[in-house]
């Protein structure tokens, strides 16, 4: 088909769709050929290189198969969860760290959801002050985003709401008590996985074994962080907020004064969290979600290549975790350690082949010779 020829069939089928009062749209991928043709005749550079060949250029083709592939392969994707925990007191006097692992979410507070696949909620809550704020976030969070009416089909709208209201209950029922805690969620529906972050745990998903952040660590020195703190009043001092606290998100610590409203969201320590959601593919291996002594001594992608190795050795979730501890406690960490991990196959992670640069070596003739002469002695 020459270049009219194919203007003039895109022109038919425009008359063609308005006939039709235009139920028939391009894909969004695709454009017609006479909106090419109009693009190119306002470049008469773009215009004289324009030819039949490249209306429809092979690149372009193979980008639209490989994308749709792509999709076709991730559509299919069915994630096989497999989880684990393991906690450790570390080298601290009291263990205040808490986790939660729930298989089918509503299930476990005696609702039902529309639809067959089950809501997983995975935690992990890092207490100071004390336990009872991490306790009864553990205890409270899930049962108030399972009981809120849009539930769950504005998952990160309701994940959020039920943050900042879990953290106003605490201060009605536990107003005595002088400790707070940061939170770590994750919840997965289908193909979708959501992290919602206070504080400074850590989550981070292995993708063909390379590391990818789920969360940020709210953290004093963090600069997003200051200077949400001072435009709300708030303070740095010594690399603590309001010199008194190690984080600048946590839920509870409404004991500590100019921190904090009732809403939430006014003072300087905010509970409402950070949140990433991502759609998980075949090359989603699993999630690391730990309180923030291990990531005291481990970086995120080292974690991720240690828990690979182990899972290659024996593909026990729990006992990983478990070894995952072990090396941090022999990497010298004091604080109080936790760690969730969620599997996404029910094989261990492939080995990672890593393809090696090719160089082009050469000889010089001196060099020839000399090797010659070496060789004939």
């Amino acid at each position: 088909m020459c270049v009219q020829d194919g203007e003039q069939v895109a022109q038919d089928m425009e008359g063609e769709v308005d006939n039709n009062r235009r139920r028939v749209s391009w894909p969004l991928h695709c454009v017609p050929l006479h909106t090419q043709m109009e693009n190119m005749e306002k470049d008469s550079s773009q215009r004289d290189q324009f030819s039949v060949a490249n209306s429809f250029p092979l690149e372009s083709i193979c980008e639209d198969a490989e994308t749709t592939e792509k999709k076709h392969n991730m559509m299919n994707f069915v994630p096989t969860l497999r989880s684990g925990e393991w906690s450790d007191i570390g080298g601290r006097p009291y263990m205040e760290d808490t986790h939660i692992c729930i298989g089918d979410l509503a299930k476990k507070f005696g609702y039902n959801v529309l639809g067959e696949e089950a809501i997983s909620f995975y935690g992990v809550f890092d207490g100071h002050g004390g336990k009872s704020a991490a306790q009864f976030v553990r205890d409270h969070l899930p049962r108030v985003i399972v009981e809120d009416a849009d539930f769950p089909l504005e998952l990160e709208k309701v994940v959020t709401k039920s943050f900042l209201e879990t953290d106003a209950e605490f201060a009605k029922t536990c107003s005595s008590e002088s400790s707070g805690t940061t939170a770590l969620t994750a919840i997965i529906l289908g193909r979708s996985l959501l992290v919602a972050n206070a504080g400074d745990c850590r989550a981070v998903l292995s993708r063909s074994g390379a590391v990818m952040e789920m969360s940020k660590d709210h953290r004093p020195l963090c600069m997003k962080e200051r200077t949400r703190v001072e435009s709300l009043g708030g303070f740095i001092d010594d690399g603590y907020l309001n010199g008194q606290l190690g984080v600048t998100r946590a839920l509870g610590d409404w004991h500590l004064e100019g921190m904090k409203e009732m809403s939430g969201r006014g003072g300087p320590l905010s509970a409402e969290p950070e949140l990433k959601l991502v759609t998980l593919t075949k090359e989603d291996e699993f999630l690391i979600i730990g309180s923030d002594g291990i990531w005291d001594v481990f970086r995120s992608q080292n974690a991720v290549d240690f828990a690979r190795r182990r899972l290659q050795e024996h593909n026990d979730v729990r006992q990983c975790c478990k070894e995952i501890i072990g090396e941090a406690m022999k990497r010298g960490a004091t604080d109080n350690l936790t760690v969730v991990m969620v599997c996404f196959h029910s094989d261990p992670p492939p080995p990672v082949v890593v393809e090696r640069p090719r160089f082009r070596r050469s000889i010089s003739a001196e060099g020839l010779q000399n090797l010659k002469c070496l060789l004939e002695g």
